[in-house]
């Protein structure tokens, strides 16, 4: 039990590390004031709209205002990380290592099963009171 904790503490704080570093980037297309599409580190698809009124441009006199609209929003992960272990405080380092191990003394004991009545026998049964007095939990 100790162990499958302690492996999933290690994903957990694996996977703390690896979001907080990654970098996203959401590329959105929107026609009017519509969300068409949303794409994650690639172009997102358009609705057409676009070459539409590019192609209309070019026979008319005066060129239309396309209504489509692509929007970026990129979020940064942190470049450089720091090993912050070093600066802790006694008072802190204690508190770390009390509050890990009464965690793990949490389950100690959980893989044997006490059963405190297993030597004792149960009691003679003369008659079934519930029976004779038609008293039935529904």
């Amino acid at each position: 039990m100790k162990e499958i904790i302690q492996k999933i503490s290690a994903v957990c704080m694996t996977l703390v590390v690896l979001f907080s570093t990654m970098s996203f980037t959401f590329d959105m297309h929107y026609c009017g004031t519509t969300l068409v599409d949303i794409a994650l580190y690639k172009e997102a698809k358009t609705c057409g709209m676009k070459q539409q009124v590019s192609d209309k441009a070019t026979c008319s006199i005066l060129p239309k205002k396309s209504c489509c609209s692509d929007k970026q929003l990129t979020i940064d992960g942190q470049d450089e990380l720091q090993n912050s272990f070093d600066t802790l405080t006694f008072e802190q380092q204690v508190f770390i290592t009390s509050f890990y191990d009464s965690f793990i003394n949490l389950f100690k004991g959980l893989e044997t099963n006490v059963v405190p009545f297993k030597e004792h026998s149960p009691p003679f049964l003369v008659k079934n009171i519930h029976i004779l007095n038609e008293t039935f939990l529904i």
